[in-house]
């Protein structure tokens, strides 16, 4: 099994104690950074010669509801049209009575052409019934999803390949790509050796696509799935609001365990969103606690966002909530 090199270790958090690691001569704060990372487990590895893949469309799988195209999507065409050597991004838009959410991936600027697959067990897909749409990519690509990161690793499995999640920058260099670690605290440059490649964006990493001149040609495709692993879908459990999109919002109102009650989300926080036009999310405690849904979740093990404003409200800042508050102009 070809496996993912880590060639490279950053640690932010490690700066302020050992001092930098960018000197140009070793230093004792240098050699203590190489001990801290030693114990850790970790080392650095120089460049190695690794096969290339030149000329290769990359498959990217969609993010719908079969009626509207997430918009997440449009951040991992985004991405994919900077992977070195790729020629072509095809959307795989898997579904049932998903026809207007193939017209509307093939408005996006840099699609080549849309792939729609409908069949009955994909009206509501499921991870192990989605992995089974191998169509023979050297790279299949998608958003960071829940969706997503249950159903590549079950293809990979399959490939006997590594997976590649959380990318948060393609670099210039063939297969080789940035993603965090530690919630954060480390970003780490890999290289994958992989013939096929299976990645994941982060898509508060990369700007959506634009849209095109001209819309890219949609072409059905046999969508063969078995039974699967007996994984069967039964609801939804994510209410609907009005409220813009958490994970697609300009401006967030997060609310943490100091409010006490739902009752003081409902009180104080919404009427904020509603002035706002903002989306409302909270703090893992605050969900743990009962006081909102988890689909408000912001951190490590829930959403992340990078809006253009982040007002946090009885927060304290803990690591994994930071992990998911990615802002790209102003925090309150």
């Amino acid at each position: 099994m070809a496996t993912t090199r880590l060639r490279v270790q950053v640690f932010k958090s490690l700066t302020p104690a050992f001092g930098s690691v960018h000197s140009s001569r070793p230093s004792a704060a240098t050699s203590r950074v190489q001990r801290a990372m030693a114990c850790l487990g970790l080392r650095r590895v120089g460049s190695v010669a690794l096969p290339r893949l030149r000329g290769y469309a990359t498959l990217l799988l969609a993010e719908h509801n079969n009626q509207t195209l997430n918009k997440a999507t449009l951040h991992a065409v985004a991405a994919a049209s900077k992977l070195p050597g790729c020629t072509s991004v095809d959307l795989l838009v898997a579904g049932k009575g998903c026809g207007e959410v193939a017209k509307e991936g093939a408005t996006a600027e840099g699609v080549s052409k849309v792939l729609l697959a409908e069949a009955d067990p994909l009206e509501h897909p499921v991870a192990d019934t989605l992995a089974e749409l191998n169509l023979g990519y050297k790279c299949v690509a998608a958003v960071s999803s829940s969706l997503a990161k249950e159903t590549l690793p079950r293809l990979a499995a399959s490939l006997d390949v590594q997976p590649i999640t959380d990318i948060l920058e393609v670099a210039e260099e063939d297969g080789v790509y940035r993603r965090p670690m530690y919630a954060g605290n480390a970003i780490a440059t890999v290289q994958s050796s992989d013939d096929v490649r299976l990645l994941t964006f982060r898509q508060t990493a990369f700007e959506a696509a634009g849209t095109a001149a001209s819309a890219a040609p949609v072409e059905a495709v046999d969508a063969k799935t078995g039974a699967g692993a007996g994984i069967e879908w039964l609801k939804d459990s994510e209410a609907q609001s009005d409220k813009p999109q958490l994970n697609s919002a300009s401006r967030v109102v997060a609310g943490g365990r100091g409010l006490k009650s739902g009752e003081n989300f409902e009180k104080v926080l919404e009427p904020l969103c509603d002035k706002l036009k903002a989306a409302l999310g909270a703090s893992r405690a605050a969900v743990d606690a009962g006081f909102v849904p988890n689909e408000l979740q912001v951190g490590q093990t829930g959403k992340v966002v990078a809006p253009q404003l982040y007002i946090a409200v009885g927060i304290s800042g803990a690591i994994q909530h930071l992990a998911g508050m990615k802002a790209r102009l102003s925090l309150s």
